[in-house]
């Protein structure tokens, strides 16, 4: 199985991964969350082996081909309803937005209004 190399930005509101996929069109790519934490991407590079007079005889072989993989765990603060991903130019660009922190807990006071006729 073929790797792919990914590299993984944090930004204040999102993580972003981007993926080097030479050559593929957006249809080979899957994107998928898995287990509600692992971001799965796959797919699969092909070689073009078509030749009009003859077998191929390679000389050198250095792009990897096959089928491709890779999974990340992501952070419990991931909002997995929010991701988008998009490739052009060779790279898959996939944003995981954050959600936001909850609110700091402060404890009130405040006043309740007594009522009634005596005690």
């Amino acid at each position: 199985m073929a790797t792919t190399a990914v590299d993984v930005k944090e930004l204040a509101s999102s993580y972003i991964f981007i993926a080097d996929m030479p050559g593929l069109k957006h249809s080979d790519i899957k994107v998928q969350v898995e287990n509600d934490n692992v971001l799965k991407i796959s797919g699969e590079r092909r070689r073009d082996d078509a030749v009009q007079d003859g077998e191929v005889k390679y000389v050198r072989v250095e792009r990897s081909a096959g089928k491709f993989m890779r999974k990340f765990n992501l952070p419990a603060n991931a909002n997995l309803d929010a991701i988008s991903a998009a490739c052009q130019d060779g790279l898959l660009t996939i944003i995981v937005p954050k959600t936001p922190p909850p609110d700091i807990y402060r404890p009130r006071t405040f006043d309740v209004n007594v009522t009634g006729s005596g005690c």
